[in-house]
């Protein structure tokens, strides 16, 4: 840490103020992502089909998708430890209830029911964080702040969250397990409130009346087309994360088989290493595109790198069989490609400076549409294309988002570089920078 970060209340660019926020999203997402990597394998063994499996993660992520446009802007009006409050007490609430009446009962319509409307309680703690984030990092230290965010983030839900199931399932069941998240969401909670320091900014909004809210609530869906970088950015934003939230959803089943031959407990540790990996790539990554340049860095190791590393994903284990060591290469190469996006959350911002929270909202449903789209293509996919035809799918997604990229325009603080690095038709920003 240098004495310029030192002054300023920074240590690699995290904020000090907010380390026990970032280290309550590392515990929240540990409880909120414990039954990711295995809930659709138990929802099959209670008696469901593959397609029903997939449609409750669908129905999730939709949910999910507009709790996450609404997030940055009512942490912007009410202020984010409001708002992350309210999260914490809703996603309790509605995880018991998907336990005791849906899972428990075997009851599917229940089941999609409380999972889904629990998915509208996780975004509400996470986003609001980000919000919180851009409110207190200085601009320049945007990335590097965003890629402490993520690695908390895959601390939670990949590492712990995923390992975690794979010593306690067999001592106390899948059951058992779900049962253990409320504590784990629950700690979190009470680090916020408790523990973070940041007190003006958590609990003060914006100054508007209630036409003035509702208008701010709007913009967050009116900037993508107020601003066309922003709509391009969303667009890339979707496409990032798809096979995160695709890949629990049909691998556990892929891995598992009989074609495969790796067992659960392997198929959560294999799934595991994406996130441990990601653990260190995500300030790897901050501190890298503060350097070279956001919207280069996503480009090519981000979409590109992606591109590549889903499609060994699949055929590795395939090739390969139940060979650990290979596997785990696969996963490693996937985290460090979808870690490579952290200046996302920096980038959106920077595009709107003067309506942060609006901007962050529409960062906020680029980043649930993901979480839905990716179960969504697996739900449509299983039974049509099946899982090789999926993972292409996703692959072609990301070669798209390399040509995305180039459209986009951001004025990016500190970063200084040749124009002869990009393409002849790459966008400039104000400061007549070739991104």
């Amino acid at each position: 840490m240098t004495q310029r970060e030192e002054s300023r209340g920074l240590l690699f660019g995290m904020p000090l103020s907010l380390i026990w926020g970032y280290i309550a999203i590392a515990v929240f997402m540990t409880g909120d992502g414990i039954e990711l990597a295995f809930l659709s394998r138990y929802v099959v063994d209670l008696g469901f089909s593959p397609t029903q499996a997939s449609f409750l993660f669908t129905v999730y992520g939709l949910l999910a998708a507009l709790s996450s446009w609404s997030s940055g802007v009512l942490a912007d009006i009410f202020g984010p430890r409001r708002i992350m409050r309210i999260g914490v007490i809703a996603w309790i609430a509605f995880h018991v209830l998907f336990l005791l009446f849906g899972l428990g009962e075997k009851n599917y319509a229940l089941m999609v029911l409380f999972y889904g409307i629990r998915g509208l309680a996780y975004p509400l703690f996470i986003y609001a964080f980000v919000v919180w984030i851009a409110q207190v990092a200085p601009r320049e230290r945007q990335a590097s702040a965003m890629g402490w965010y993520w690695t908390m983030y895959s601390i939670g839900i990949g590492f712990l969250g995923t390992y975690l199931p794979s010593f306690t399932i067999p001592h106390i069941g899948f059951m058992g397990t779900l049962w253990m998240a409320v504590a784990w969401v629950a700690a979190a909670g009470v680090m916020v409130l408790a523990l973070v320091r940041d007190w003006q900014r958590a609990d003060s909004g914006a100054d508007t009346g209630l036409a003035g809210r509702l208008r701010e609530l709007s913009r967050g869906v009116t900037i993508l087309f107020d601003h066309r970088s922003i709509l391009v950015s969303a667009l890339v934003r979707i496409i990032c994360n798809l096979p995160l939230f695709g890949f629990p959803v049909i691998m556990p089943l892929f891995f598992t088989s009989p074609e495969v031959g790796f067992g659960m407990e392997q198929w959560l540790r294999i799934w595991g290493a994406l996130f441990i990996v990601t653990i260190f790539t995500n300030v790897m990554w901050g501190l890298i595109g503060d350097r070279i340049g956001w919207v280069f860095q996503m480009r090519w190791f981000g979409c590109a790198g992606c591109a590549l590393a889903t499609l060994a994903f699949y055929y590795v284990p395939l090739t390969y069989g139940a060979s650990f060591p290979a596997a785990i290469l696969a996963a490693v190469a996937l985290g460090v490609g979808v870690s490579a996006f952290v200046p996302m959350g920096a980038i959106f911002p920077a595009m709107a400076p003067e309506h942060k929270g609006a901007a962050l909202s529409a960062h906020n449903l680029a980043a649930g549409l993901s979480s839905f789209m990716g179960p969504a293509i697996a739900t449509l996919g299983i039974s049509t294309v099946g899982v090789e035809g999926i993972v292409w799918i996703y692959a072609l997604l990301y070669l798209l988002g390399v040509v995305l990229t180039y459209f986009i325009r951001v004025d990016q603080p500190g970063f200084e570089r040749k124009a002869a690095l990009t393409a002849p038709f790459s966008p400039r920003s104000k400061t007549g920078e070739a991104l």
